[in-house]
């Protein structure tokens, strides 16, 4: 990983490029970061970077949490994000990290958890498709259906698509292009959707594959 920095998304907008054509974009408030801890290899194993981002009121932190940041001597931050950066070991604590890290037309991959729906049907959560509503069907239109053989297997099998909890996940986004970086107001601007609803935290690295 060469790049890494957390951000906020902040919602959905289209620009055009210099073609007229319409792009959809997600616009992330990504940064300023501060390098809260330094991973070495002599003394951790491995080289690494712990980022934190958005200040956090110091009555809000517990004592443990307040041991950390003292420890570094550097000020509160909510959210913590450990980063394997190739220029990890040139990085002090206190060093801060903003969106120009990244440049325009380059590949991030972002990860993010996705908006929660609660207990939801197979036919919401899985896309399945209603039965019948005549011929006797009913009460049942919008449960599962099949649930497979009687005798054999005896069972339900793993996997079946059910009712159950849907959202609420970590997931991971591949190769999303930076169309636009505002670096003076650290705004970065993604073409496509990202994971998350509006506000939610979201972890930019440059793409892996």
């Amino acid at each position: 990983m060469k790049k890494g920095i957390i951000g906020r998304k902040l919602g959905m907008t289209q620009i055009f490029d210099e073609k007229g054509k319409v792009i959809p974009v997600t616009v992330i408030n990504a940064g300023p970061c501060t390098v809260i801890q330094k991973k070495t290899v002599e003394k951790d194993g491995y080289s690494a970077v712990q980022l934190g981002y958005s200040d956090l009121p110091e009555r809000k932190a517990t004592k443990p949490v307040k041991g950390h940041f003292e420890a570094h001597k550097v000020s509160f931050k909510k959210y913590l994000k450990e980063f394997r950066l190739d220029d990890a070991a040139s990085m002090n604590e206190g060093d801060i990290v903003t969106a120009d890290t990244f440049a325009e037309g380059e590949k991030v991959d972002i990860t993010g958890i996705t908006k929660g729906h609660g207990y939801s049907g197979v036919i919401k959560r899985w896309n399945a498709h209603r039965l019948r509503m005549t011929h006797g069907t009913g009460p049942v239109h919008r449960q599962v259906g099949s649930m497979g053989a009687n005798s054999d297997p005896s069972r339900v099998f793993k996997n079946k698509h059910m009712a159950g909890q849907y959202g609420h996940e970590q997931v991971t986004m591949l190769n999303l292009e930076i169309v636009k970086i505002d670096a003076d107001n650290n705004l970065i601007a993604v073409k496509g959707a990202v994971p998350g609803p509006k506000g939610g935290i979201v972890y930019v690295r440059n793409a892996v594959k």
